[in-house]
């Protein structure tokens, strides 16, 4: 039984400014057979996304064949046509946009003139977010334009991700440990500050604590609680250097100690004095130094 062919665009209801990033309009179609569009050239971005079908695409010397998950991207003043498949033609969404934020979000998400597909599989999300942007324009909102620009960094995040993925080589098992274990590392360093604990690391990761306590002690040595106490005193030692208008206190609470006692304590294991006894030897090296 032939699919029901459908059009519907909208446009943007607030006026185009050139120095912006602009959604123009949104659409979504269920093609007819053998539906072609081009040889053409437009003005503007134009990002498809494929809910279901296949089809033909054509830019330059590119071609592909395009089936539900994939995302196609037509540049500015670049010929190009498409057309469905006889068979199982094209239903489809799709977005236009300019201004020169556009090329920013392109060359992230993978979309250049030598590529100009993504592929993302099973996901929903790049076609719900041109959904939401074609559903911002039917509503025409006072801030229509400001949504749909948002769902549109939304879409490219998830174009990014489907492109950083398709292009990833499978991962051998120690490069994912090592991996895993840079992960470790990235989020107690910018974490170190706040209350944050092994537990809710492994949680926010999606590993269990045991293995990645384990993993992690197996490539740096230490456990992953030891390098924590370790990256916080290190960075209260700094503060006692740099900021000495700060009580000991203060320091504490700053790098993630709740507990000034318990700083001092690991201070003092870790270097051999106490926070104050430290403050004062810098102190006391810094007026010994010759001035030149």
């Amino acid at each position: 039984m032939s699919k029901k062919t459908t059009y519907r665009v909208v446009s943007n209801p607030v006026s185009y400014t050139a120095s912006e990033l602009t959604v123009l309009f949104a659409g979504e179609s269920q093609t007819e057979p053998l539906h072609r569009i081009g040889p053409k050239v437009v003005d503007y971005y134009l990002l498809h996304h494929v809910i279901s079908g296949r089809g033909t695409f054509r830019t330059g010397e590119f071609k592909a064949e395009l089936a539900a998950g994939d995302s196609f991207l037509i540049h500015p003043g670049q010929l190009f046509h498409y057309v469905s498949d006889e068979e199982d033609p094209w239903r489809y969404r799709w977005v236009a946009f300019a201004g020169p934020q556009s090329e920013s979000l392109i060359s992230e998400a993978g979309l250049g003139l030598e590529h100009p597909i993504v592929h993302s599989g099973g996901s929903k999300i790049p076609g719900e977010r041109c959904r939401s942007i074609f559903e911002a324009f039917r509503e025409r909102g006072s801030s229509s334009s400001l949504l749909a620009s948002g769902y549109l960094h939304l879409l490219f995040a998830s174009l990014h991700e489907a492109s950083a993925q398709e292009m990833a080589s499978p991962l051998r098992p120690d490069s994912h440990s090592e991996d895993l274990v840079g992960q470790i590392v990235g989020y107690l360093s910018t974490q170190y500050a706040e209350p944050v604990t092994i537990e809710g690391m492994a949680e926010t990761l999606g590993y269990n604590r045991a293995y990645l306590s384990r993993l992690f002690k197996q490539h740096t040595g230490i456990a992953p609680v030891t390098f924590l106490t370790k990256l916080r005193v290190d960075h209260g030692r700094r503060l006692l250097r740099e900021r000495p208008e700060l009580t000991v206190e203060q320091i504490a609470s700053s790098v993630g100690f709740q507990d000034a006692l318990y700083f001092s304590k690991q201070f003092r294991r870790l270097h051999g004095q106490t926070p104050t006894d430290y403050r004062v030897s810098v102190g006391e090296s810094l007026k010994s130094t010759p001035k030149s």
